[in-house]
């Protein structure tokens, strides 16, 4: 790729509020199939009290709701979470069945109120830094708080084979330094989800795979929706974000279609394990 081209598509440098803001606006949409065929498998509608682990800015919980579901979230983004508290409670007010928290499970758990009895972890990201032992921690935490049976639904991505988006991803594998800023992405093998659920004391009792293809309206929006992914958040450290933005841009140039537009075809897969 020539270095006009480059320069053409790369955005100015970004805030982290910029970031969250494009996570909401861009790239949360991507995960919508994902939302959607688990909440159809486990029938989730009234009477469902869902916590949501990584709940982002809250399109998850938004769809949950809209099905007639009490809805729980924890992220540990301060500004994912705000722009979520503006799509579930736009007055400011707390809203019956609909409770956000920053940082574990803990901080929406009303002691007072009925156990929870569906739990997602849909962002394959959500608690990387503390690796599998840490997410496993907080799936365990959270699960006590839930009824025995409840399905614990897990994500991450399908095979690299299937997954466009695993070549921009390396890229941000590849820049981060192992050693100062270890990179929050990596392939997914084909048991790691089955491995973490049993390390947090889950029952694994089912798995599917969905179509999650990642499209921008051109490639500055696709630079944007990656980078606020946060996969990008350890390389960027390492580097500096031009540098992160030009490969990002050369690993996403092969995915853009003669209208501008990219189209980068996924799949990712969904355990669901149980409480025991």
């Amino acid at each position: 790729m020539t270095p006009t081209l480059v320069r053409r598509h790369r955005p100015s440098p970004t805030s982290p509020e910029a970031r969250a803001r494009d996570w909401a606006e861009i790239q949360e949409r991507m995960l919508v199939p994902l939302y959607e065929a688990v909440y159809d498998r486990l029938e989730a509608g009234p009477g469902t009290r869902l916590l949501s682990l990584g709940c982002g800015s809250g399109l998850a919980l938004l769809m949950a709701a809209a099905r007639g579901a009490s809805v729980s979230g924890v992220d540990q983004d301060g500004r994912r979470l705000a722009l979520a508290r503006e799509r579930l409670l736009p007055d400011g007010a707390p809203e019956s069945g609909r409770r956000l928290g920053l940082g574990g499970p803990e901080a929406v758990h009303d002691p007072t109120g009925p156990a929870f009895n569906l739990i997602t972890a849909f962002d394959p990201l959500y608690c990387a830094g503390g690796g599998t032992r840490g997410l496993a921690q907080t799936l365990a935490r959270a699960t006590a708080l839930a009824t025995p049976g409840t399905p614990v639904v897990l994500a991450g991505w399908g095979p690299q084979e299937r997954c466009a988006a695993s070549g921009a991803l390396r890229v941000a594998a590849r820049l981060a330094d192992p050693m100062c800023a270890p990179a929050r992405w990596r392939p997914s093998g084909r048991d790691d989800l089955e491995d973490l659920a049993r390390t947090a004391g889950l029952t694994p009792d089912g798995s599917g795979r969905v179509s999650c293809p990642y499209g921008y309206a051109d490639l500055t929006s696709a630079v944007r929706g990656m980078l606020s992914t946060g996969a990008f958040d350890a390389a960027i450290r390492a580097t500096d974000e031009d540098q992160v933005t030009k490969e990002l841009v050369e690993a996403l140039h092969p995915y853009q279609r003669r209208d501008g537009t990219v189209w980068m075809p996924n799949v990712f897969r969904y355990l669901i394990a149980r409480v025991r």
